[in-house]
């Protein structure tokens, strides 16, 4: 049925409902202005840089102290199964759909433009915010760093948030004698720098960093194995305290710790600067979150046999602050530092190359103002979303406390993963002949709909704060769609888009 034949609500079900053609998005993808410089190695790099930073270096110590105690080493293999299980259907979905714009667009294609909004919007959940929680706990290690190798101590009134977040009374309270967090700030304007000057600078500093915190994570596990004291692991899993502890902190746990492997999906956001995205996408994907998996669990063993998990409260930079309860470690603790400040920053570096992305492919779409969708003239790199992205960015970092950060992010994440599935079953019905460059193993329902149900029950298992966040941010979110989205969008309004809006974006694949 044609639009211009439809009245009323029905017009407006059929505007909601609308789907991309996957015809138009891969003809969009082919004929691409961004520059194709990234490799399979590349693409791992970015999986890995984007995937260990604040989960292993922050979050770890803050789960075992608050939620799961030892048994955090559980939240993080349910996490692990989690992920993977989703990493097969983003992996199916990228060779699939080599678009920037990942589940956004993915959605688009299988569900309809409303879905698509949502878990585009939703998206800013996972990658922005994320990114403000990595720039976070950067900030807090290169407190550290400094104190441990140069003596010089940063006053608490500019390098931490003025508010905290209270997990026992479920509330925020003052953080007395602290007004902002400059070095958050400071790493998250350097980053959107770097990545306005172009992608291939952007990879090669990945690719740096990621060797650099490879090894210093390794480091820790054999350097800290040796102070392993298996008392530390009674009770394994706390008796449960309030909202702590027990089974259900084991859960509550996973969905804290499950921020810590927020960042293969990131790899699919690269689809359009990648050589050959059908073929390397899936392997970026996949062999980053497996090594990552593997070094997490071994850094939870360690950590929490090394001191007892009610030590680590508090603590931004738990790794660092075990490592005091032990003699002749402050070398150690100073390479950890200099790993976690380089590793940190790749993450808030991919962080920030994603969201742009996602903004740069709604624009293009109509549901985001063009100018998100235009490349700078020399650098080919969606400059103004990054630009728009990295100043919220440091925004969200001088003021608002880790914990609440991470929890934001770990929600909008598992949203995107259940769609993520749920989206790979109604493509194998709906475009069963398009070709893949990977399938998921065992059907379309062996793994999507496991993959699905389980980040489902990690999500409802969260905090209400952290539900209601999310459903008011959601709710935010479709205001601008009826306010904007709605009435620009290229599939749902063809005759507002002129020969000469079109030559806005210089994008021959438009």
């Amino acid at each position: 049925m044609a639009d211009h034949q439809l009245v009323g609500w029905k017009r407006v079900l059929w505007r909601l409902i609308a789907r991309k053609p996957l015809e138009q998005i891969l003809h969009e993808g082919r004929r691409t202005q961004m520059k194709r410089v990234l490799g399979r190695l590349d693409l791992i790099a970015v999986g890995i840089g984007a995937i260990i930073g604040t989960g292993i270096f922050v979050l770890t110590g803050v789960a075992a102290a608050e939620n799961a105690g030892p048994a955090v080493i559980v939240s993080f293999i349910i996490g692990g199964v989690i992920s993977g299980l989703s990493a097969f259907s983003y992996s199916e979905l990228s060779s699939m759909v080599p678009i920037s714009g990942s589940a956004f667009t993915y959605t688009y294609a299988t569900m309809g433009e409303l879905m698509a909004w949502i878990i585009g919007w939703d998206l800013i959940l996972e990658y922005l915010v994320g990114a403000a929680t990595v720039a976070v706990g950067w900030s807090s290690y290169v407190v550290s760093f400094f104190s441990d190798v140069f003596g010089v101590e940063f006053t608490r009134k500019t390098t931490q948030a003025p508010v905290l977040w209270d997990s026992s009374a479920l509330a925020f309270k003052v953080n007395h004698g602290s007004y902002i967090n400059i070095p958050a700030m400071f790493i998250s304007l350097a980053v959107t720098l770097l990545l306005v000057l172009g992608i291939r600078q952007a990879a090669w500093v990945n690719r740096a960093i990621v060797c650099i915190k490879l090894v210093v994570v390794l480091l820790f596990i054999f350097g800290a194995c040796k102070f392993v004291d298996r008392d530390n692991y009674q009770p394994f899993v706390p008796a449960r305290e309030g909202n702590s502890f027990g089974v259900k902190g084991v859960f509550k746990g996973t969905q804290r710790v499950f921020f810590a492997y927020i960042g293969f999906d990131a790899v699919s956001t690269a689809a359009q600067e990648a050589r050959d995205p059908q073929r390397d996408l899936p392997w970026g994907i996949c062999l980053s979150l497996g090594i990552c998996t593997a070094l997490y669990i071994a850094v939870a063993v360690v950590l929490c046999g090394i001191v007892s998990y009610r030590e680590l409260r508090g603590q931004a930079s738990p790794l660092v602050y075990a490592l005091t309860f032990h003699d002749h470690t402050r070398w150690l603790r100073i390479l950890i530092e200099l790993g976690a400040i380089c590793g940190l920053s790749s993450v808030i570096l991919i962080m920030l190359m994603a969201q742009p992305r996602i903004f740069f492919t709604m624009a293009r779409d109509g549901l985001f103002p063009r100018i998100f969708g235009r490349l700078h003239r020399r650098f080919r790199t969606p400059f103004v979303p990054t630009l728009v992205s990295g100043l919220v960015c440091a925004v969200l970092a001088g003021v608002l406390p880790v914990d609440i950060l991470g929890d934001m992010t770990s929600v909008g994440t598992l949203l995107a993963f259940i769609l993520v599935n749920i989206g790979v079953i109604i493509m194998r019905f709906t475009h069963a002949h398009v070709e893949r460059g990977f399938k998921v193993p065992g059907g379309p329902f062996l793994i999507p709909v496991p993959g699905a149900l389980i980040a489902l029950v990690v999500l409802v298992l969260s905090d209400g704060p952290t539900i209601y966040r999310l459903f008011i941010w959601l709710a935010v979110g479709l205001v601008v769609y009826a306010l904007y989205g709605y009435r620009h969008s290229r599939i749902g309004n063809p005759e507002r888009w002129s020969a000469e809006d079109i030559a806005y974006f210089q994008d021959e694949g438009m």
